[in-house]
């Protein structure tokens, strides 16, 4: 791995998002968006929006971030700009971490944006700090990019790296905790959610939300979605292909 590659990869990934208006207002502007939705449909319960919209703000980002960052990857080998990429003194480690690198800088400016609409226009409460839910908004939005990258390498068109998201997302969704406290799953499913990234991604701001900061709690989770993170950036430079076939 080489730091000056991984920087200039981060480099050219922000200038293309720079010129792609649509999708930095879809990284920034949707998520905000969503959690607004689910502040109106709960307008008239206040409390449940208080109870969900916590978790909301793992859920959203990470998606959207996978959508994104697998069609982006895909786009790269099925136009064949990652083969020449290659023929430079790149390795498939570099060309990773620039991109999260990268995605990381937006999902900084989205969980800012996201979190501030959240707590000061939409009144959710919590007893956590703002702060810690941004580092858990910005670990989330970054878990969503590194399953991303990884998931695209098993795709071959961009139709099909779309479709991987509810194969990978939607079944974190439906188990993490969002829905049925995780404890009342019956007993293969609550395993099942001890193993999913999501599933921590949820406990880490559910912990936040509920006034357990990062030393009562949210950071353990928080580190283990890191571990995840990681886990996922190295099992994808292992299986990223060059091009598509």
């Amino acid at each position: 791995m080489r730091l000056r590659v991984t920087f200039a990869v981060a480099a050219r990934v922000l200038a293309q998002l720079r010129r792609d208006h649509r999708t930095v207002a879809m990284l920034i502007v949707l998520p905000a968006l969503l959690v607004s939705l689910m502040w109106w449909m709960f307008t008239d319960s206040p409390n449940t929006f208080d109870r969900v919209g916590g978790p909301l703000l793992a859920v959203f980002p990470a998606i959207i971030m996978f959508i994104v960052t697998s069609v982006a990857t895909l786009r790269e080998r099925s136009t064949g700009t990652l083969s020449r990429l290659f023929t430079m003194p790149m390795g498939k480690l570099d060309f990773l971490l620039g991109y999260a690198l990268a995605f990381a800088l937006i999902a900084v400016v989205q969980a800012a944006v996201v979190v501030t609409i959240a707590l000061y226009a939409l009144d959710l409460d919590i007893r956590g700090d703002a702060w810690q839910l941004g580092v858990v908004a910005v670990l989330d939005g970054v878990l969503g990019t590194a399953l991303g990258l990884f998931a695209s390498a098993f795709a071959a068109t961009e139709f099909q790296a779309v479709q991987m998201m509810p194969a990978v997302m939607i079944p974190q969704l439906l188990l993490c905790g969002l829905l049925v406290p995780r404890d009342q799953l019956p007993g293969v499913l609550e395993a099942v959610s001890d193993v999913l990234p999501l599933s921590y991604a949820v406990d880490a701001v559910g912990g936040v939300a509920a006034g357990n900061g990062f030393g009562e709690g949210a950071g353990t989770d928080a580190l283990v979605v890191t571990v995840f993170i990681l886990a996922a950036l190295a099992l994808g430079a292992a299986t990223l292909k060059r091009r598509t076939a």
